[in-house]
């Protein structure tokens, strides 16, 4: 058997538990730089996600907690689709991508990981960004540090989204 040590899912495994990490976040504007909160307005925030698919996964994620995007107001909806086509283009700059995935996972029955709170996945992609790795031993290996990438995309999120 072979075993893969992760010490940084420590403090998610053995840590508080919360109703909804992310309304915590939503609340919690004085620790954006501990949470990995590269944006936020009066609708949402943009967040990068600790657990990513790949380098620069991001989330997009409105204030208000539901689980249903039916129940969020239309201005809210637009100004997320806005933001998330504003993060598109950031990422595709910032880390020359070769495409981007977007979407949302609704409900746990569709895989959402925070079922209780709906959020869109931005994700950078690149020709041949999966290999024999994933294929065959179900694990990623990422060529960045998640606190460069947090450092860089935080230094030019402003120049991308707007709440205009």
């Amino acid at each position: 058997m072979d075993y893969l040590y992760a010490p940084w899912r420590t403090e998610y495994v053995t840590g508080k538990k919360s109703d909804c990490v992310f309304c915590d976040i939503a609340q919690d504007e004085a620790h954006d730089e501990d949470n990995s909160v590269l944006y936020r307005d009066s609708q949402c925030f943009v967040v990068m996600n600790k657990y990513p698919y790949t380098p620069g996964h991001l989330l997009v994620v409105p204030l208000k907690h539901t689980d249903a995007i039916e129940n969020l107001d239309e201005a809210v909806w637009l100004h997320m689709s806005k933001v998330v086509r504003q993060c598109s283009a950031m990422l595709r700059k910032a880390f020359r991508a070769d495409g981007i995935n977007i979407g949302m996972n609704l409900g746990k029955a569709a895989g959402a990981g925070i079922a209780e709170h709906v959020h869109y996945h931005i994700m950078p992609r690149w020709l041949g960004d999966t290999n024999f790795i994933t294929t065959i031993a179900d694990t990623r290996v990422f060529s960045n540090d998640f606190q460069k990438i947090y450092t860089e995309l935080k230094k030019n999120i402003d120049a991308y989204v707007t709440n205009n």
